[in-house]
């Protein structure tokens, strides 16, 4: 493992193995400690990411080691999708090895693995990568700055304290709210949040079967995955909104998670997108969670934002997206509803 000549002293370099998921976690949740207060990351969310099939360790990834063989610095670069106008990064640097230049390092090398994919985007189209930061954490934002990243949208994690039982919501006529049926549904439901988001911001329609491969495979590795918090608001035998819940969120046992909530361009403008929210702080109400959590783009162009705040959601925390474009052209993702 040879020692990188722009890192300083004997930090060594390579890509991370199965072998490095528990060093690696705690390392990350090292630094959600020091971005946010609390550990936030779990061994089998990792885990689940690094055997995804199509994720390939050795060529997109990258981790940093101290000279006692800890990782104090990674990056990942998502490029998976089928049009990659877009590539998500995401690293981390241990606290203790800040201003060392690791971070400066791996984004430039994430960068560089990022442009690999701007030959499969069509020709005349705008390719660019993102990374994200906790808009508290100045580090991250003064590394992004100084690599010529552009801070290009908010997103809030929103929550709510529930002092008493909700009550059930009421609907729009001839729709009700129900559980998936699980084994059954899954492709119906994947089609629904196509369908809901496809007025989101950044959102590219992706081949349909690569897409649920990979979303199968993560229902199918999360121990925490229960069908029957995944809330459907069915008119007749079609789905009109989804609420997909988990019961608890990453960084907090005692908060439930509203992981995706949408409703399909049919049935908006008629409560029901509050109605499967209301729906879905009954049924964690009722599973003994008294906060709920949601995440949601802070300039939401479906309204969602107010949509929360209606049902009593505050926002708890500010996450920051920059951006660097690769190559210049038309943008492919949605802009505005």
């Amino acid at each position: 493992m040879p020692t990188i000549p722009s890192l300083p002293g004997d930090l060594t370099v390579r890509p991370v193995t199965l072998a490095d998921l528990e060093a690696a976690v705690d390392l990350f949740n090292d630094c959600a400690i020091a971005h946010i207060g609390r550990p936030e990351i779990t061994l089998d969310g990792i885990r689940n990411e690094w055997n995804l099939p199509d994720f390939n360790l050795t060529e997109s990834t990258r981790a940093v080691f101290a000279p006692d063989g800890r990782p104090v610095g990674y990056v990942e670069v998502w490029d998976l999708q089928a049009v990659p106008n877009r590539i998500w990064i995401w690293g981390r640097v241990h606290p203790d090895y800040e201003g060392r230049g690791i971070g400066s390092y791996l984004l430039d090398w994430a960068e560089e693995r990022a442009r690999q994919a701007v030959p499969r985007v069509p020709d005349g189209a705008r390719v660019s990568y993102q990374v994200g930061t906790v808009s508290s954490y100045q580090p991250a934002r003064q590394l992004f700055q100084s690599r010529g990243l552009k801070l290009v949208r908010h997103f809030w994690n929103m929550q709510i304290n529930l002092t008493a039982e909700p009550e059930p919501p009421q609907l729009p006529a001839n729709l009700i709210i129900r559980s998936m049926i699980p084994q059954q549904e899954e492709r119906a439901v994947l089609q629904a949040v196509r369908d809901s988001f496809q007025d989101h911001w950044g959102y590219v329609e992706q081949p349909f079967e690569e897409e649920f491969a990979r979303w199968l495979y993560f229902i199918e590795n999360d121990p925490d995955y229960d069908p029957a918090l995944w809330l459907l608001a069915m008119d007749g035998d079609a789905i009109a909104g989804i609420s997909l819940c988990d019961l608890k969120s990453n960084e907090d046992p005692a908060m439930g998670w509203v992981a995706t909530l949408g409703v399909c361009r049919p049935w908006r403008r008629q409560g029901l997108g509050l109605a499967l929210l209301q729906q879905s702080f009954r049924e964690l109400y009722l599973r003994g969670q008294r906060r709920v959590g949601l995440a949601v783009d802070a300039a939401s162009l479906t309204g969602a934002t107010r949509l929360y705040e209606k049902a009593g959601m505050h926002v708890a925390r500010r996450y920051d997206t920059y951006e660097k474009e690769l190559r210049p052209g038309h943008e492919l993702g949605t802009q505005e509803a």
